[in-house]
């Protein structure tokens, strides 16, 4: 069996200070911080114009470089950062599908009594007015579907995608080099 290659992309990153890249209003411990917001979403939209499965690497040129390595603190900040929300979004795709099946049931259920009414409304079938109603409740019954239809077909594989992109943004290869600040 051949293994499939999986194409590593890279992102390059220009920063003026460390600072820079995690979010200053954070108060948890320096290894466990939040990206800065414009950080954050800079990684995510890059990452996002790719598969899935994927393969990161993340290079951060810092103008000013910190007398420490910084090199476990980024990685260890992108790392941990993407991970949480890897799992925020598996909590999520977790939340939607359980809304869906909730909303299935009681779809299917109020389409069923909407089309044992219309049946029971189809003995008056010479009245235009039983005729109309009979047909509103069928379409009534079948509009209580759009929720689980919207969340079976359209909504959760976005989220999955996402939270795939995440956990490989997670294991991201993070180096971090001495270049030119940003202008």
């Amino acid at each position: 069996m051949r293994t499939k290659h999986l194409p590593t992309h890279q992102l390059e990153l220009r920063i003026a200070r460390l600072p820079e890249l995690f979010n200053s209003m954070d108060p948890t411990p320096f290894f466990e911080r939040d990206l800065d917001a414009d950080a954050e979403e800079y990684i995510e939209s890059w990452a996002l114009e790719y598969p899935g499965d994927s393969r990161f690497r993340i290079i951060v040129h810092l103008g000013e470089m910190p007398n420490e390595d910084p090199v476990p603190i980024v990685a260890t900040g992108i790392h941990n950062y993407f991970n949480y929300k890897a799992v925020l979004a598996k909590r999520h795709v977790r939340t939607l599908l359980v809304e869906g099946r909730t909303a299935l049931l009681i779809g299917l259920t109020f389409l069923a009594l909407c089309t044992l009414v219309a049946d029971v409304l189809a003995a008056f079938e010479g009245h235009t007015l039983m005729k109309v109603l009979k047909e509103s409740l069928i379409i009534g019954g079948w509009v209580a579907m759009w929720r689980p239809m919207q969340i079976f077909l359209y909504e959760w594989w976005p989220l999955v995608r996402r939270q795939r992109i995440y956990r490989r943004l997670g294991h991201a290869l993070v180096h971090v080099t001495q270049g030119t600040p940003p202008s």
